[in-house]
């Protein structure tokens, strides 16, 4: 379990910056179902479409920053 935690968290600013590309997305998916509500629904599909893939990226990237949080926690025992 420890390895699969150090390969996970080894690079804890590289999963920050995928996380916060994750939640850029997030919102730009947000702005395009908005947009929808206004003018034409088929803009809610591509923002439907856009949150999905940022929820999955964002989570790659909170996955990497709690493994490294995890493996720090883990190794002052």
């Amino acid at each position: 379990m420890n390895n699969l935690l150090a390969k996970l968290g080894q690079d804890p600013k590289r999963s920050l910056a995928i996380f916060l590309r994750g939640l850029g997305l997030f919102t730009l998916g947000l702005f395009f179902i908005a947009l929808g509500y206004f003018y034409h629904h088929l803009w809610q599909v591509v923002g439907v479409v856009i949150l999905v893939f940022a929820c999955i990226i964002a989570a790659w990237g909170y996955l990497g920053i709690f493994a490294n949080r995890l493996l720090v926690i883990l190794s002052k025992r």
